[in-house]
């Protein structure tokens, strides 16, 4: 077995963009809130932290100032790897793509398809939102030339089977560059459903030096990084994806979610990879 064979990326996604205090009075707005965040899971095992920014007020914000103090406040407090969102509903990229050339991330995350992107609620029989997120090729092109002008290595978040089957034409291109990294999203209205088969499909679709982790939304979060583990897989956990600890407590922190992720981790055997560890694993 290879020293890094049986080593775990944890990462934490801080806030999030649709997530408020009054679902969850933790949530970090300010750059100096996300940056202690950041600290917080970095401390706790985190390897990597994926960041939205937002206003002093909780709205999202697309402000490369706002970006550079996120950036700035993280390095002043530890060494994670940052990985910024390029997510947006809108078809101009031109600010997401000003951050990744100015700011230069390790890792961006790359949204690889348009999908219905909606949340039920059983109790209320109705939609809570119900919205089209669009991701073009046109669009993900765009985003890709910017990640590789900068040297941002693309985080490719796959919503959906046929989001991870259809990345050949970039290879073809040349615009997308092996060993790649990819994100399964389960668990969002609209998307990959939370089964084992799914993951399953997910991970046979990738190329084979391709690194992979599972990102789980909602309440099912848990038994989902449970079997990514299984399977070889890295983890996701942070406060945009899911509030609550295994034993259904609220988390008052980001880092009180990575060290649960840690204690998962080590109970089915595996190791949390170090900073230095995860940047080889990944081929920054």
């Amino acid at each position: 077995m290879s020293k890094f064979e049986d080593k775990v990326i944890i990462t934490a996604a801080l806030s999030g963009v649709l997530a408020n205090r009054d679902q969850c009075p933790h949530i970090p707005y300010t750059p100096i809130e996300i940056a202690e965040e950041a600290k917080r899971a970095y401390d706790a095992g985190a390897a990597c932290v994926h960041i939205h920014a937002r206003t002093d007020e909780g709205a999202p914000s697309w402000e490369l100032d706002t970006f550079r103090k996120i950036k700035d406040e993280t390095r002043k407090r530890c060494p994670v790897i940052l990985n910024f969102s390029t997510g947006t509903m809108d078809d101009d990229t031109s600010a997401q793509e000003t951050i990744l050339r100015e700011l230069r991330p390790e890792i961006a995350a790359l949204n690889m398809g348009t999908m219905n992107y909606a949340k039920y609620s059983p109790k209320r029989k109705a939609f809570v939102f119900d919205i089209v997120f669009p991701n073009t090729f046109g669009k993900i092109e765009r985003m890709l030339s910017a990640m590789n002008d900068a040297g941002v290595k693309p985080e490719l978040e796959c919503f959906d089977a046929g989001h991870t089957n259809s990345i050949w034409p970039l290879y073809d291109m040349g615009k997308l560059k092996k060993p790649t990294q990819f994100s399964f999203i389960m668990g969002v209205l609209g998307g990959l459903p939370t089964s084992i088969e799914a993951m399953q499909l997910q991970r046979q679709t990738i190329p084979q030096d391709a690194t992979w982790e599972v990102i789980g939304i909602g309440k099912e979060q848990w038994r989902l990084l449970a079997s990514s583990l299984v399977l070889g897989g890295n983890i996701r956990v942070g406060l945009e994806d899911n509030f609550y600890l295994p034993n259904g407590e609220m988390a008052k922190s980001n880092g009180a979610l990575v060290e649960q992720a840690v204690q998962l981790t080590r109970l089915v055997g595996r190791e949390p990879a170090s900073v230095d560890e995860a940047r080889k694993l990944l081929s920054l």
